[in-house]
């Protein structure tokens, strides 16, 4: 089994020296339930090519600084090849900026949220079971595709997971993040992209969560494994 990790996340530097990339960040989170899997990671954000089709059985669309109406460069290639995985039933799960372009891009619309920046941890249902995660995004799923179904959703975020009636499944959370890795860009960003009272307030809700090691891991391998049953 091939999957490719589609690296999104442009890494400035230095104020992330140090820091591991979004995609290493996604592999180390799944291998430990997909130790099948071989992993190749295409680094889109720095001019690196989509794969050829024919090159994975599955991909993981990471998250990204960007939102799905802005024009970077490799934004429309991506939508394409969005498209012809979508045609060619390959499998794909979406993060945050991935969940937000395969709606877009499957017939519904993501935008900015009028709730704004939503930096941190927050509390998911998942028809009835409730489940902290990490967040960090400005930008919602706004309406639902005909070809999805919600089946996770928070009090500041009503679409917060989709699964689709083709191999595929995306969520807004960040399953591959880690409370440390959070701790330590809200210490690098305090001033640079947040306000300290900002930085603060999502710090607390970091330190009030408790976030499994294996959120979302079930819903990625079912996908990957062939054995997700679309409704």
């Amino acid at each position: 089994m091939r999957i490719s990790l589609l690296e999104l996340t442009s890494h400035p530097l230095p104020l992330l020296e140090g820091v591991p990339r979004t995609a290493q960040q996604i592999q180390e989170w799944i291998v430990p339930h997909l130790p099948e899997a071989e992993f190749e990671v295409a680094r889109v954000v720095d001019g690196a090519p989509l794969p050829d089709l024919d090159d994975f059985d599955g991909v993981i669309v990471g998250g990204s600084e960007c939102g799905v109406y802005d024009d970077a460069e490799w934004m429309r290639p991506l939508r394409t090849f969005l498209e012809l995985c979508r045609d060619h039933r390959k499998p794909v799960f979406g993060i945050c900026f991935g969940h937000q372009i395969m709606a877009d891009i499957y017939g519904g619309r993501s935008e900015k949220a009028e709730v704004g920046n939503i930096v941190g941890a927050r509390s998911f249902d998942f028809a009835g079971d409730s489940a902290d995660a990490f967040v960090w995004h400005q930008d919602q799923v706004t309406r639902v595709p005909n070809s999805a179904r919600v089946t996770g959703s928070a009090g500041h975020c009503p679409v917060g997971a989709l699964d689709y009636d083709f191999p595929a499944r995306s969520v807004q959370f960040h399953p591959e993040y880690r409370a440390d890795h959070v701790r330590e860009l809200l210490k690098r960003v305090r001033e640079v992209l947040l306000t300290p009272e900002e930085a603060n307030a999502s710090l607390s809700t970091v330190d009030a969560a408790t976030v499994s090691e294996d959120l979302a891991a079930r819903q990625a391998v079912e996908l990957f494994r062939g054995t997700y049953n679309p409704a």
